[in-house]
């Protein structure tokens, strides 16, 4: 069987899924962190920047919540997380890596340009930041694999496969972000939380009830 030696992570992870026994305070303290953060570009008035960060928070619970229901489905995640956090909100997602991600984008929007057709070597900087951005998160999720915390389940899901399909849009999301109308804004940021909104009522409110059953 080749997923054998992934049953127990995938067992832990589902074992304290949502179970308040490993909180520490510490939560607390990142997300008052992150609060400050985000008040603090509030009254700079830097609604891009705040955009960015939105941008790729909004992305980050969509992909975490498609990881929950290919969990649920197949009986195995692209990735879960057995141990290691306070308190597990999804499969794949602790509270610290969800406050983590909630200003990734924000400070990546610190490294853009003023001007957004700003070139180097004829491919815009923008793109190339959040490319590298991307980059560098795939190569700490390297590092996280070699720790009991994070485990990549299937054998296809690697660097590579994570960089293309999780980090680049993150990261690029939030680079091109920055520079849109603020009704752009609007528009994409507030359907993609609608989105994980309906997702979320479905699969981790409506279908439990019916079925009895965790599903995301």
């Amino acid at each position: 069987m080749v997923f054998q030696i992934f049953q127990a992570p995938t067992e832990d992870a589902l074992g304290i899924l949502r179970l308040p026994d490993n909180f520490n305070f510490y939560v607390i303290f990142l997300l008052v962190a992150v609060l400050y953060i985000y008040f603090n570009e509030i009254n700079k008035k830097n609604w891009n920047g705040i955009a960015a960060g939105l941008m790729l928070y909004t992305i980050h619970w969509f992909v975490e919540i498609i990881n929950g229901i290919i969990q649920f489905y197949s009986g195995y995640a692209l990735w879960t997380i057995p141990t290691g956090t306070a308190y597990l909100i999804l499969i794949g997602l602790g509270v610290e890596l969800n406050l983590m991600f909630a200003i990734a984008g924000l400070a990546t929007s610190k490294l853009l340009p003023e001007d957004r057709s700003e070139k180097v070597f004829g491919i815009p900087k923008m793109l190339l930041i959040g490319i590298g951005n991307a980059a560098l998160a795939s190569i700490i999720e390297m590092f996280l694999i070699m720790t009991p915390a994070f485990v990549w389940i299937y054998p296809w899901w690697n660097a590579l496969t994570v960089f293309i399909f999780v980090y680049i849009p993150f990261f690029v999301g939030a680079a091109y972000a920055y520079y849109w109308e603020p009704k752009k804004q609007k528009l994409i940021i507030g359907g993609l939380a609608i989105i994980d909104v309906i997702l979320i009522l479905i699969f981790a409110v409506i279908l439990p009830a019916i079925l009895g059953t965790t599903v995301i």
